[in-house]
């Protein structure tokens, strides 16, 4: 079962993984692979000259008043002024709402960002998530991470006030307090984006949050829906494809129960190291699936790819032969490096899947192409409290408590406004995200073709027509949400030369 708990914890890591996406990896795993190549040049990514790095005094609690509470940490931020027309032409302020990731690779990757800028003379701000990259309290990662006392800063909510704090700061220092300010993520930097309107729309304007999957929590999406995505995502690829990978769980059980059989996967899957369960490589298989899925956009192919070196071995192959074939084609020889994923309490990630960031992953009986993995909070909680001690207790409520959740039309419909919902339909995670319009100004853009956080990479000419029709009509909102800005602006202005005119006669 703890195997089962860990798989869903990667799947939450799934978040963020390549390019804007990019993530904090658990160390010691292989079961990125395929993405390799990607999560290097992110992670390796070098900024260029238009950005210049700063740190800011940051606030160690918002929300309480005791002497602690007034510890201060660095928190690190990016600004790139290139595009921006300027405080005195009030120009927009384009603010990345930072992730589970160093703020550089984002920056790197985020390139829709700076065609943004440049279309609206914009300055780009890319804000580092507290406990992420080099925005560490208590000066150190090992002291910060020693225990749950200095965890307990560790939160999306303290993460918000630090984007208010620093924006408001910001601003000031500028000059530009009349500039309006958007708020942009990608998968929780997208939840983040969409929360941070909500919270604070007396900061920011509006909000684009890209594959953000605010409705995975409690019971509102199905516990399947991920991995129902995933399952689509193959089956439309190929239906052998799918069958073949879903009659593999029974053969890879059948083999492992021989005498030798573990031996024998070993050789057949082309193990770095043998294996110790036929469960290590099942969870190896399925997690490579996930990322495929993920992260199918173009030009990369990875769901095809699988399946076609799956459905293109030669006659005869055996169905555990076919399937080796697609982990060769997702992640490629020599070898497989099949490793066990020990949680630690240095994990950023696993600390927030461990306290407020509970989605609920699993699967019944034959509804994906997967076995049957239900979702146990009971597990889920036992394998936190391993690993960060009995104190620790996951609330699994606390988002919908805090953000909303259940009821999404009718809340979002009466309280929110200007957001910008993006998804690809072949995300595994768009199944927990809000894909219909809920008003006029809470808007849901989605294709059917696109995966995860693509309408925020750099825009390319080689883009399919699709991908630049959902950036064409994000940008149209953003023009709209500014050209609105500046109206009420102007006339407030009006109104204040009108009143000062009349008290002068």
């Amino acid at each position: 079962m703890g195997q089962l708990f860990f798989l869903q914890q990667l799947l939450s890591l799934l978040l963020l993984i390549m390019a804007v996406c990019v993530s904090a990896m658990y160390p010691g795993t292989a079961r990125l692979g395929m993405v390799g190549k990607s999560m290097k040049s992110a992670l390796n990514a070098e900024l260029s000259s238009d950005f210049a790095t700063y740190y800011y005094n940051q606030t160690l609690d918002h929300f309480n008043y005791r002497p602690e509470s007034y510890t201060t940490f660095q928190q690190r931020y990016l600004i790139n002024s290139a595009y921006w027309g300027g405080a005195n032409s009030s120009s927009p302020i384009f603010v990345y709402t930072g992730d589970e990731a160093s703020i550089v690779g984002v920056a790197s990757y985020a390139g829709f960002m700076v065609h943004l800028a440049s279309q609206f003379k914009g300055l780009l701000l890319y804000i580092e998530h507290r406990y992420y990259g080099e925005s560490v309290p208590f000066e150190s990662k090992d002291i910060a991470f020693n225990n749950t006392n200095t965890l307990g800063y560790f939160s999306s909510t303290q993460a918000l006030a630090d984007y208010a704090e620093l924006i408001t700061n910001l601003k000031k220092n500028l000059s530009a307090e009349n500039c309006p300010v958007i708020a942009i993520g990608g998968s929780y930097g997208g939840m983040l984006a969409s929360w941070f309107r909500l919270k604070y729309p007396h900061i920011v304007i509006g909000a684009l949050a890209s594959s953000a999957p605010i409705l995975y929590f409690d019971d509102i999406t199905p516990e399947n829906g991920y991995d129902s995505i995933v399952t689509k995502d193959f089956r439309e690829t190929s239906e052998t494809c799918y069958s073949t990978i879903k009659q593999s769980w029974s053969e890879i059980d059948k083999v492992a129960a021989q005498p030798n059989g573990l031996a024998n996967l070993s050789q057949i899957f082309r193990t770095c190291e043998p294996l110790n369960s036929s469960q290590q490589l099942k969870l190896y298989l399925e997690f490579s699936y996930e990322v495929s899925a993920q992260y199918d956009n173009p030009p990369a192919h990875y769901v095809s790819d699988i399946c076609n070196a799956i459905d293109g071995a030669a006659e005869g192959t055996s169905i555990l032969g076919r399937v080796a074939e697609g982990l060769n084609a997702s992640s490629g020889p020599p070898c497989h490096g099949i490793y066990v994923y020990n949680p630690s309490h240095m994990d950023e990630w696993f600390w927030q899947t461990c306290t407020e960031i509970v989605m609920p992953f699993g699967r019944g009986d034959n509804d994906t192409m997967f076995e049957a993995a239900p979702f146990d909070l009971n597990n889920y909680t036992k394998n936190c409290q391993d690993v960060f001690g009995v104190s620790v207790t996951p609330r699994p409520h606390w988002i919908t408590t805090e953000f909303g959740g259940h009821d999404i039309k009718s809340v979002l419909g009466n309280f929110a406004s200007n957001i910008i919902f993006s998804n690809g339909l072949r995300d595994p995670y768009s199944s927990g995200g809000v894909l219909q319009d809920i008003s006029d100004s809470v808007v849901s853009v989605y294709t059917q073709q696109g995966a995860h956080c693509l309408d925020l990479l750099t825009p390319m000419p080689s883009d399919p027509d699709w991908l630049v029709t959902q950036r064409d009509k994000e940008t149209k909102i953003v023009a709209l949400w500014l050209a609105e800005y500046y109206a009420k602006r102007q006339l407030d202005v009006e109104k204040l030369e009108l009143g000062t005119w009349i008290n002068d006669q």
